[in-house]
């Protein structure tokens, strides 16, 4: 009886032991949840604005364009975000805004444009309503000359606000409704 019941405690304990080191995914294999040497990084996506992040932009231009997003946000005219912007444009923007009444927002995959502006897809979240849009920025150099001429000209460079296209603000019901729509799940389009 004592050799039945330490094999029991046996077989219990190395089972509770293996459960533990490797923990049950369904079945969701391994390579959709990590990615393998060498692959890219799997980022979350938007289904309205597409890829989260800086996209093909540089750090400081997306580190510009999430400021610019948090000082609408705030819906603060002196917000250092919304510095840059010409102060009737400003309250035009935080005016529709106000619809929404936004207290999230989300940027989408930076691109450089052909004129060499940055824009980023932007998606303004309030709790009934949305509104989607594409900011654009610009980076300003200048170049300042010395007081001396032995010294060198020096170039400084600033991200400035350059434009901001909003669409009309949506409910979130009829975001989803559109989601739906372009994404059609059809088993016959989905495994063939």
């Amino acid at each position: 009886m004592r050799i039945f019941c330490f094999v029991c405690i046996f077989l219990s304990f190395s089972v509770f032991i293996g459960a533990q080191e490797q923990p049950y995914r369904g079945s969701i294999p391994e390579e959709l949840l990590r990615p393998k040497r060498g692959e890219a990084l799997h980022f979350p996506k938007d289904t309205v604005i597409g890829d989260f992040g800086q996209g093909n932009a540089s750090s400081a231009a997306y580190s510009f364009a999430k400021s610019i997003a948090a000082g609408l946000i705030s819906a603060n005219l002196n917000h250092p975000g919304l510095a840059g912007i010409n102060a009737g444009l400003r309250e035009d923007y935080l005016t529709v805004l106000q619809e929404v009444y936004p207290k999230s927002f989300r940027l989408g995959g930076g691109r450089e444009e052909a004129d060499g502006a940055v824009s980023f897809m932007i998606r303004l979240i309030g709790r009934e309503s949305g509104i989607t849009g594409e900011l654009f920025i610009r980076y300003i150099s200048r170049q300042i000359k010395p007081d001396n001429e032995e010294d060198e000209i020096k170039t400084v460079g600033n991200w400035t606000f350059e434009d901001l296209i909003l669409e009309e603000p949506r409910s979130r019901e009829e975001e989803q409704r559109e989601t739906l729509q372009r994404f059609d799940f059809s088993p016959y389009e989905r495994f063939f």
